[in-house]
């Protein structure tokens, strides 16, 4: 079948060994195909208005914004039903996906459900309490996660569709 839709992440491999167990039993992304990653924009554009055109300009804002490093050295929550690991700094994230969802206003982070977009790396979500709970004391050991960002992905694939996204390409940042 061909994909329904789009993201604009930030893989972050170095995460994989602390969170590739837990996040293939606690969060549905991983099963998908999706790797240990933060989100820039979802959803962006259907796979249909993925266009010579469009690409360009998601590259001309990935090169606008430097690459930096990061650190993931913190367990956070939202409520008690989705355990995530947070970047420092959140703010290069905060930036890239302000300047694309400027340029594309069509594509608001999560259809615009939330008043604040909080970068943030799923570990597990919807799961009982005491499930993340586990989650979060065995990643805990692992902390802090180093990582250099220097790209962003675009991904297609169908929602929960298992083993449908694939990488589209990367947009080098600046």
């Amino acid at each position: 079948m061909e994909p329904t839709q789009s993201a604009l992440i930030v893989p972050i491999p170095e995460a994989e060994p602390a969170v590739s167990g837990l996040r293939e039993r606690l969060d549905s992304a991983a099963r998908w195909g999706i790797p240990a990653h933060i989100t820039v924009l979802y959803p962006f554009l259907s796979p249909a208005q993925l266009t010579p055109a469009v690409l360009a300009a998601v590259r001309l804002v990935a090169a606008g914004v430097p690459r930096f490093f990061l650190s993931l050295d913190r367990i956070a929550w939202f409520t008690d039903r989705v355990l995530w690991l947070a970047p420092d700094p959140a703010e290069p994230f905060r930036e890239l996906t302000n300047r694309i969802a400027t340029r594309f206003p069509q594509a608001q982070p999560y259809e615009g459900v939330f008043d604040e977009v909080v970068p943030h790396l799923t570990v597990g979500h919807d799961h009982p309490k005491a499930d993340l709970d586990a989650a979060a004391e065995q990643v805990r050991p692992h902390l802090p996660i180093r990582a250099r960002v220097t790209s962003l992905r675009l991904i297609t694939g169908l929602p929960q569709g298992a083993g449908s996204w694939h990488t589209v390409t990367d947009f080098p940042l600046g």
